[in-house]
């Protein structure tokens, strides 16, 4: 009887990984959703940008709690250090700062009360499903999984560019100084996304690791899209 079993697969090169990791950004990232796509050519109505708004913030104000539960996984200083400034950049060396309190001026700026906001009583279930889902991804999953979903952020800056010149461009009634969230992460992203993939590249050493790094990121992709879907049906069903 033959007992042998199958050698392992060998791993991706360095070069073929980091391909890989950003061929799924480019292929599933939520730029290319109809909602992103209508909302960045000027089709959103006051109503639908209100609620994305809204909704995505839901998702902002848990960016600092899913980087918590990271920084928890992390195993030297050095690593938590590097991590915990993306909390301070959410949450804001003090009051008033942060990206969570730009948030909340874009909400402002839309004609959203920020206490509205904050209550999240407007927050749809299929949105408090995604990003509850991502959260606890981050928490149970292991850090080579839960740093690599955050890798997202290598299109971010793109998008962020995208969106500042779509929101300038059509749909004017938003007063400038409400884009500043979307301003400011251009240069975090880009610095974010580096230090994480080089996280993922140096930790997934094996084959099985490459590859729970690579569906840990279409994961994030599909927790963005499901946010988006929510948000889209709710306006679909209201036009009805």
């Amino acid at each position: 009887m033959n007992t042998r079993t199958a050698p392992l697969p060998e791993p991706w090169s360095p070069a073929e990984f980091e391909a890989r990791l950003r061929a799924v950004g480019e292929e599933q990232y939520h730029d290319r959703h109809p909602f992103n796509i209508r909302m960045h050519s000027g089709d959103l109505s006051p109503d639908e940008l209100r609620r994305w708004i809204v909704n995505r913030f839901h998702y902002q104000r848990h960016i600092p709690v899913k980087d918590a539960l990271i920084t928890a996984k992390l195993d030297s200083p050095e690593l938590r250090r590097m991590w915990l400034r993306r909390i301070q950049d959410h949450d804001g060396p003090r009051d008033g700062e942060g990206g969570i309190e730009r948030w909340l001026r874009l909400g402002e700026a839309a004609s959203l009360e920020r206490e509205m906001l904050l209550r999240a009583d407007s927050v749809l279930p299929g949105v408090r499903l995604a990003v509850d889902g991502y959260v606890n991804f981050c928490r149970l999953r292991s850090p080579l999984e839960a740093v690599a979903a955050s890798l997202t952020e290598l299109s971010a800056p793109d998008l962020m560019r995208t969106r500042v010149d779509a929101f300038e461009r059509h749909y004017p009634w938003i007063d400038a100084d409400g884009l500043a969230y979307f301003r400011t992460r251009v240069s975090q992203g880009r610095r974010d996304s580096r230090e994480a993939l080089d996280l993922v590249l140096t930790w997934a050493r094996s084959r099985d690791g490459q590859e729970r790094a690579v569906a840990a990121l279409r994961f994030k992709c599909d927790v963005l899209w499901s946010l988006l879907d929510a948000v889209d049906r709710a306006g679909r069903r209201e036009q009805e």
